[in-house]
């Protein structure tokens, strides 16, 4: 997986995009080099020579002006109008140079049909390359029938006939036009890809907002009323108090029910956060992998009749491996496999991805919930997955994530299912449930 393809994979989807259409554009000045180089030969050595030197030189300025227009497109640089011209200048140029060796040079049919394919290619490629650095529509309709105006009016001008010089225009024209929708499509293209990866960004954060506002209003609902009357009868027992009344004991009596009532309801509100439904899960990574243009497939045993600690746990990994998917890969499918084998719930998680994300730390992650301790452990995974194996650890569940057969990189979830006869276990202290949920909030908290 480290080979040429390597520093493609390592990109994301709109800068594939963008190499592509850059390389696209690349392609026409080098097919014009190509083009004339194939077929100036019957021309002579000087002539031909110079022809091609020409070509050369308006294909390298296409190069540059390629790359820079579309950095331009992006906001990276200022308008590039002085390649624009040169751009202009040198097909005006070449153009000069093929009609001269057609009138003046050598004769032959050989001859007419090199100068003439150089004048079309390079006027064709130079319309296509000055579109990608113009911005208005109408300037763009003003390249093209300009360049191909001048197509017709020069040989006319030279004594050529009138109807072969129509026809060369009219190739220009619709060559030229083609290669200028072309680039007006493609740029188009390119700031949409961009702008739909900037809108699925601005969606995650909105909904980690919305997420914080949620959690705020429920902590306010359960704790406003509460702390407003435990500051109420705090004052009215400091009263009473001062005064001597036996009344204050039973004030402070009340407070104290008041702040153990308020500890359990923050500790529900924390817990139901926490939670997370499996089948719920599922059917939302699928739908967000879908919108990211990854086929995501799910299969195996429904999360019906799971126990809710299993379901919770199990849809954080869902909720883990699926963010996983679409921030550190560039997968294309992804499968997810949920599975009830001897007394355990295995839930695996399959993308093609492996590459970007062993590179993101994730390759190293490969150990069970008992090496999450290990002082390697934090350096090895990312903290997403370091959190997944603490909940997992908490029911005697482990985790493995890396690289796998085939190029794909899985995520295995194993949670033994409890006994029907087994207890349940005894309830966490307060310390206990005051620091998990301090380490909730944190979690969701980027």
């Amino acid at each position: 997986m480290r080979g040429p393809g390597r520093w493609w994979r390592r990109k994301t989807t709109p800068e594939k995009v963008e190499t592509y259409t850059r390389w696209s554009f690349h392609s026409f000045a080098m097919v014009e080099l190509a083009t004339v180089g194939l077929t100036v030969a019957p021309v002579g050595a000087r002539l031909g020579g110079l022809l091609l030197l020409m070509v050369a030189a308006h294909s390298a300025v296409c190069l540059v002006t390629v790359s820079r227009a579309l950095d331009w497109t992006r906001g990276r640089r200022p308008q590039p109008v002085r390649l624009l011209w040169t751009v202009a200048a040198v097909t005006i140029a070449v153009t000069a140079t093929a009609f001269g060796i057609a009138e003046h040079g050598p004769d032959g049919e050989s001859v007419d049909s090199a100068a003439g394919g150089a004048v079309g290619v390079t006027l064709i490629v130079g319309v296509g390359i000055i579109a990608l650095g113009v911005r208005q529509r109408r300037h763009v309709f003003a390249v093209v029938g300009g360049f191909a105006a001048g197509a017709w009016i020069v040989p006319v001008a030279g004594g050529s006939p009138a109807d072969a010089a129509f026809l060369s225009a009219a190739m220009v024209l619709m060559g030229g036009g083609l290669i200028a929708f072309t680039a007006v499509i493609s740029v188009w293209l390119l700031n949409i890809v961009y702008e739909l990866d900037e809108a699925r960004e601005t969606r995650a954060r909105l909904a980690v907002a919305e997420e914080r506002l949620r959690f705020g209003r429920d902590l306010h609902d359960v704790m406003g009323r509460n702390l407003a009357v435990i500051a109420l009868k705090s004052e009215l027992a400091v009263q009473l108090a001062q005064r001597g009344r036996p009344e204050a004991v039973a004030e402070m009596v009340e407070v104290q029910r008041l702040a153990h009532e308020s500890q359990r309801e923050v500790r529900e509100v924390v817990r139901g956060y926490r939670e997370a439904d499996l089948g719920t899960e599922l059917a939302g990574a699928q739908g967000v992998l879908a919108a990211a243009g990854i086929d995501c497939t799910v299969s195996g045993a429904t999360a019906a009749g799971l126990p809710v600690a299993v379901q919770s746990a199990l849809g954080w990994v869902v909720r883990e491996a699926a963010t996983n998917v679409l921030r550190h890969g560039d997968a294309r499918r992804c499968a997810v496999r949920l599975r009830v084998v001897e007394g355990c719930v295995v839930l695996s998680v399959e993308n093609d991805g492996v590459v970007t994300e062993a590179e993101n730390g994730l390759s190293g992650a490969s150990s069970s919930s008992g090496s999450s301790a290990s002082s390697g452990s934090s350096a090895s995974s990312g903290s997403g997955l370091a959190g997944l194996r603490e909940r997992l650890a908490e029911i005697d569940g482990t985790l493995e994530a890396g690289p796998a057969e085939r190029g794909l990189f899985r995520l295995t979830a194993e949670i033994p299912l409890p006994s029907p006869a087994a207890p349940a276990g005894p309830a966490a202290p307060s310390g206990t449930a005051s620091v998990a949920a301090v380490r909730s909030v944190s979690e969701v908290t980027p």
